[in-house]
């Protein structure tokens, strides 16, 4: 499987739960794609996007 493929797919299975991702994290994917971002770069962004604060 592609890279572009393995995209494909994952969009995809979002898509099932009738979710879109944002226009934003498509940019990342594209970037990605392209090599200027990596799958770190990715995980890094969406914990900072949906990190949860967590009170004690």
């Amino acid at each position: 499987m592609t890279n572009t493929q393995a995209w494909n797919y994952a969009v995809g299975m979002i898509k099932v739960d009738g979710l879109e991702p944002t226009k934003e994290f498509k940019e990342y994917i594209e970037k990605e794609k392209r090599g200027e971002v990596t799958m770190e770069d990715i995980k890094k962004y969406l914990d900072r996007k949906y990190k949860v604060k967590v009170e004690g």
